[in-house]
């Protein structure tokens, strides 16, 4: 199988983020990392691979500075990295899913190669909007899983695992297919010394999809936060006395 992984850049998430002197988040000084879901649908690819056989190719939309990124997955498992240079300002998930499909077909077009299975990650941390692979498969016109923690091969397509509320649903799927990828039950491989090493030589070309495209979602204004307050402690002689002041309290502020 043909595997495309499609992954993006985002700032940490394990650093609190403030908005600047304009009201925009500052991010100038967080650090860039794979988006989550994306490395879940990176590591899932390349067990696939490793017990299955065939290639996988990641790719990011960006410039030069997704470099490193695309490096880290080509040591933890990527055959092969690009970076996609349509970067639109204020892209929303309607204009990344049309660059993202426009880069599929570049990107069979320059390996000579079709993609069986195009896998995203479930939603980006930073806008979380979680509509992005809907959107491609539907301009692809291919079948799409969501929700995705382990697929398999099958009788020439895939037995995909989806997670629900309820449990889990076993769906068989053709190819050329979508997969919305979540968090399995595994984490991510870490790259070793010789890998990074491997990963460093590997060239990353840096492709135009060709695409001019308008957001149709426009930002207003971003808000942090609201910050919670510091709860009360209550710490009476008794337990009795607590319970009755908690009580009190609660009548006081109109909740009970």
């Amino acid at each position: 199988m043909e595997i495309l992984v499609c992954v993006k850049q985002v700032p940490d998430a394990d650093v609190e983020v403030k908005l600047n002197a304009s009201g925009a988040p500052d991010i100038e000084k967080i650090a860039p990392v794979i988006n989550p879901f994306d490395g879940y649908a990176l590591e899932m690819a390349a067990r696939y691979k490793e017990a299955n056989g065939g290639t996988v190719t990641v790719m990011s939309i960006g410039d030069e500075g997704v470099k490193d990124i695309m490096k880290n997955c080509l040591a933890v498992g990527a055959d092969e990295a690009y970076i996609i240079s349509d970067v639109i300002e204020g892209a929303d998930a309607k204009v990344t899913s049309e660059v993202i499909a426009a880069a599929v077909a570049k990107l069979e077009e320059t390996r000579g190669k079709k993609f069986d299975i195009v896998c995203c990650g479930k939603e980006s941390t930073d806008y979380a909007c979680g509509i992005t692979s809907q959107l491609l498969a539907q301009k692809l016109e291919y079948p799409e899983v969501v929700d995705v923690i382990a697929f398999d091969p099958k009788d020439g397509g895939l037995a995909v695992k989806k997670e629900t509320e309820e449990g889990y649903n076993m769906i068989e799927i053709g190819t050329p297919c979508v997969l919305g990828i979540i968090k399995p039950d595994y984490e991510p491989r870490y790259p070793t010394m010789k890998s990074k090493m491997a990963a460093r030589k590997k060239d990353v070309p840096v492709i135009s999809a060709g695409v001019e495209a308008a957001p149709a979602v426009k930002t207003i204004k971003v808000y942090e936060p609201a910050k919670k307050s510091a709860g009360v402690k209550i710490k009476e002689e008794t337990f009795e006395e607590s319970a009755i002041k908690a009580f009190n309290m609660l009548v006081d502020a109109k909740v009970l």
